[in-house]
């Protein structure tokens, strides 16, 4: 089952990397998109600054939910890692802010995506920048060589997501901060419903609710656990492919409305300590 999620993230991002780099868009369906599209979820993601700094590409593959790195509070000189990297725009905005002394680097297991990122890269003339091909729940870095680990609506499509935040744990150095977008959920609802729901919010997702997320993260070692919405769905927003399902959207808003949404997910690795 793992193998089989894995090969539908494969080829659903690999096909919007290829899109992109045809002239598309980079979006799951025909309505999703870029960082300042009109999706609910992916739109006006990126402010017109950000969008100056990044190849006109990296904006166009932009499939996540939130902005990591206007929240993540980079710093010059830090060494930043990006789960799930994508076309490689918040890499390329993490490596202008941490600068020529700090480094980004972006993991990404799709073989297109990783092709589109270096394009990316290429255009925007930046050096301190670099893709590695590898998954995330099995990072090619070593123990302690991270200050920040990103990601954005990537973590909540891996089949074994307890793995990747051990990951990320041992990567980050002591002290190091784990600041990433993701969808979750909050609260009951029926389990043919949300999957509905989730497959529009993530093309193919498995978002944690809130109160497992920070489970998981605390399992894992981490502390200062905080999960800060930044959207919050409603039924409406998924009308079209609700309804295509066959599902009646009035029916449903009540149980829908409020329980879906993206969030800046943060949490820190202990100064001096081991993971348990």
């Amino acid at each position: 089952m793992n193998s089989d999620i894995k090969q539908v993230v494969k080829d659903t991002y690999g096909s919007a990397a290829l899109r992109v780099m045809s002239g598309g868009g980079g979006c799951c369906g025909e309505k999703r998109g870029i960082g300042r599209g009109t999706d609910p979820i992916t739109a006006n993601l990126y402010d017109e600054e950000q969008g100056a700094q990044v190849p006109e590409e990296a904006m166009l593959a932009s499939l996540g939910c939130g902005n990591p790195t206007a929240l993540a509070e980079l710093k010059p000189g830090e060494v930043v890692l990006d789960l799930g990297s994508g076309g490689g725009i918040d890499v390329l905005l993490s490596a202008k802010r941490v600068g020529p002394a700090g480094k980004a680097y972006g993991l990404d297991m799709t073989d297109e995506m990783l092709a589109l990122a270096n394009e990316n890269k290429r255009k925007a003339g930046v050096d301190n920048v670099e893709f590695l091909r590898g998954e995330i729940e099995d990072i090619p870095l070593p123990d302690s060589s991270v200050d920040v680990i990103l990601s954005n609506c990537v973590i909540n499509l891996s089949p074994d997501k307890d793995q990747v935040l051990r990951e990320a744990f041992r990567v980050l150095k002591p002290g190091g901060r784990f600041a990433v977008s993701d969808v979750v959920t909050r609260g009951e609802v029926n389990p043919a419903l949300r999957k509905s729901i989730l497959l529009w919010a993530g093309c193919v997702a498995g978002a944690l609710e809130d109160v497992e997320y920070r489970r998981k993260l605390a399992a894992a070692g981490f502390e200062q656990i905080d999960i800060e919405p930044t959207r919050i769905y409603r039924a409406e927003d998924a009308r079209e492919l609700l309804r295509s399902s066959g599902i009646d959207v009035d029916a449903i808003a009540p149980e829908v409305d409020g329980k879906f949404m993206s969030a800046f997910v943060r949490a820190k690795k202990p100064q001096g300590e081991k993971r348990n």
